[in-house]
């Protein structure tokens, strides 16, 4: 069947005062601009193209064998999969920072706006986990809480109550390139989206994929639209049981090519479903192999860890190494409640850690010593490098 494309409905907009005598009488001008007047999808059945369902097909099954094959072996390197998936979703937004500051920034460290909003991106991306089995738009609120927490002007959890566009100019979305739709329509087009994201009848892939679109049409937030949706996304994943053990980073792989995936968003608009679902499925294709390669690069790591520890096998510092696997940066409260010990007793096996230059130690700015697997950290950055890049 055909997609329907959006409809659009004119609305007036106050241009403020200009200069000169209009200024001084406080006098607006009204404006008229198109915004967007989504259709309803709830009973709708997207298809694709034979092609781009064989496709999508296809990296739905590859999403599935990462996750299921390598079981264990992934799931112990969930977390930095997690946020991997969440600075990659973040740089989408042009928001980039190293797995350092990325890692620091969790445990308090000052190490830029950038980093510390990615952090949110992880919690955001760590919920939208959790809640795969209710999807609901209470569920899509708790994301875009935790996500937007301590941006107050951006009113985390709550539906925007204003016009939000795309375009060249920030003060007006008079000849915007698009124009969300009114913030009136919001919460009924949430319910209808919430209701299509349940159903379990359609293709796994294409079906998140129209989700996202749909959720990226809507725009129901003033900020963290991009973020949030690519959260709902995991879940949706989740829910659908493609992925059960780890965030596969889907959104590395749109990274090759995000003005294609812009495109595919607008072609959705227009009634083309095909460059959307095409664009997801490259991407969780590119994924997969990206993911593998990091996967293989930590395990390496792992058991050359396990070669360079000379320490008794009782000792804690060897359950040290799997807490460092996947939280590469620590602190000595992080360690300690990850080995279940207290504070003072956490210092040994940190420093047994250090002496076989497993870990750095750094003293950060009022917080006291950070230790840090390099190595790891090194392995994320080469990892979010090649999402990059058109051709791994």
């Amino acid at each position: 069947m055909d997609w329907p494309s959006i409809g659009a409905e004119k609305l007036e907009w106050l241009e403020p005062p200009g200069w000169g005598a209009t200024a001084a009488r406080n006098e607006h001008f009204v404006r008229y601009y198109d915004a967007a007047v989504p259709p309803f999808i709830a009973g709708l059945s997207p298809r694709a193209q034979p092609d781009t369902a064989a496709l999508a097909e296809l990296a739905a099954h590859e999403l599935g064998r990462f996750d299921a094959e390598l079981g264990d072996r992934v799931a112990a390197f969930a977390p930095v999969l997690l946020r991997s998936e969440s600075a990659s979703s973040s740089q989408i937004e042009n928001l980039t920072a190293s797995a350092r500051a990325i890692f620091s920034a969790e445990l308090g460290a000052r190490t830029g706006r950038n980093a510390e909003e990615i952090v949110g991106n992880t919690r955001a991306m760590q919920a939208a986990v959790a809640l795969a089995d209710d999807i609901s738009a209470e569920s899509i609120l708790e994301m875009h809480r935790t996500l937007m927490s301590g941006q107050s002007r951006h009113t985390p959890g709550e539906w925007r109550d204003e016009p939000v566009w795309i375009g060249t100019r920030s003060d007006s979305p008079v000849g915007a390139e698009y124009v969300a739709p009114d913030h009136h329509r919001v919460p009924e087009l949430i319910d209808d989206l919430v209701a299509f994201s349940r159903r379990l009848d359609l293709p796994p892939l294409t079906h998140v994929a129209v989700a996202h679109a749909q959720f990226e049409t809507i725009h129901p937030f003033s900020d963290g639209n991009g973020r949030t949706g690519r959260a709902l996304a995991q879940s949706l994943l989740r829910h659908r049981g493609v992925t059960r053990n780890v965030a596969v980073p889907v959104s590395a792989g749109l990274l090759a090519d995000v003005e294609g995936y812009h495109r595919a968003l607008t072609s959705y608009r227009e009634g083309d479903l095909d460059p959307l679902v095409t664009a997801f499925a490259n991407a969780a294709l590119r994924a997969v192999a990206n993911a593998r390669i990091l996967v293989d690069e930590l395990t390496s790591i792992r058991t050359e860890w396990d070669d360079r520890l000379t320490v008794r096998r009782s000792s804690n510092a060897w359950r040290l190494l799997d807490v460092v696997a996947r939280r590469p940066v620590l602190d000595a409260a992080s360690a300690a409640a990850e080995l279940g010990v207290s504070v003072p007793n956490v210092y040994p096996p940190l420093a047994t850690l250090t002496d076989a230059g497993i870990l750095a130690a750094k003293s950060e700015h009022r917080l006291g010593p950070f230790w840090r697997s390099n190595e790891i950290l090194d392995a994320v950055d080469r990892f979010a490098e090649r999402a990059g890049r058109r051709q791994l």
